[in-house]
């Protein structure tokens, strides 16, 4: 099988300003990959490209063989968001849902699921976060954590092939931290492919199959966890992985 997402040579510019400069990363199905680096270095734009949040101006992305145009209609990109979800760093629930109401909303519009289905998709899904006891409540009575393992709970409602975390932790509370990094653990660990820009290094290091390290809109290392960490090769990644362990 060849890889579920490929990115060869991907270019990103905000007018004459490049973000993106000519990005390569492959990720085989169940890998997760730990996307790191200082802020600015393009990890989140790398993440918005893969599901075409973000078009890209040069060079291939392709998900699961197929090649993908950024100038697609919008029901056909709809078709490939439904492939990838994503988490955001904001948790973007709709305020005026109940939790269950959230995670169905996506498997009844774009999915055609009938609300039975959905509600038990959704029933199984806010189980396995944790938060069968809060599905009726909206997100203002819920805490940060709840209410981003709820949007966890959203994405996989659309059973994507890969899943995208974009600093999910972020806009935590230090105390609400532990209880979403344990359900994305736990996603990795049942073979979920993953790709996740993150701060948090120990969990990057036990968790993720690879390392991708950006630095100025370039990946400069793709290595194993404790490869990058213990002989990381680049300069600008040395210095990186020497603040992480001052």
């Amino acid at each position: 099988m060849g890889p579920v997402i490929e990115l060869m040579a991907i270019e990103k510019r905000y007018g004459a300003v490049p973000v993106l400069k000519g990005v390569d990363l492959r990720v085989s199905e169940g890998e997760v990959i730990g996307i790191i680096g200082p802020s600015g270095a393009g990890k989140s734009t790398l993440l918005r490209i893969v599901n075409q949040l973000e078009r890209h101006q040069s060079g291939a992305l392709m998900v699961e063989g197929e090649r993908i145009d950024p100038y697609w209609s919008n029901r056909r990109l709809a078709r490939l968001r439904a492939k990838i979800g994503m988490v955001f760093q904001g948790f973007n629930l709709w305020n005026h849902l109940s939790a269950a109401e959230n995670v169905m909303l996506g498997p009844r519009t774009v999915l055609g699921l009938n609300k039975a289905d959905a509600a038990e998709r959704a029933d199984t899904l806010l189980a396995r976060v944790g938060l069968s006891a809060h599905a009726s409540k909206y997100p203002s009575q819920l805490s940060g954590g709840q209410q981003q393992r709820v949007a966890i709970a959203r994405a996989l409602a659309m059973q994507p092939r890969v899943m995208l975390f974009d600093e999910a932790t972020s806009a935590l509370d230090p105390a609400l931290v532990g209880e979403v990094l344990e359900v994305m653990a736990g996603l990795a660990a049942d073979g979920m492919t993953m790709l996740v820009v993150t701060h948090e290094m120990q969990f990057a290091r036990q968790v993720s199959s690879r390392l991708a390290f950006m630095a100025d809109g370039q990946i400069l290392e793709d290595e194993p966890p404790d490869v990058f960490f213990t002989s990381p090769k680049h300069p600008l990644a040395q210095d990186f992985v020497a603040r992480v362990f001052r």
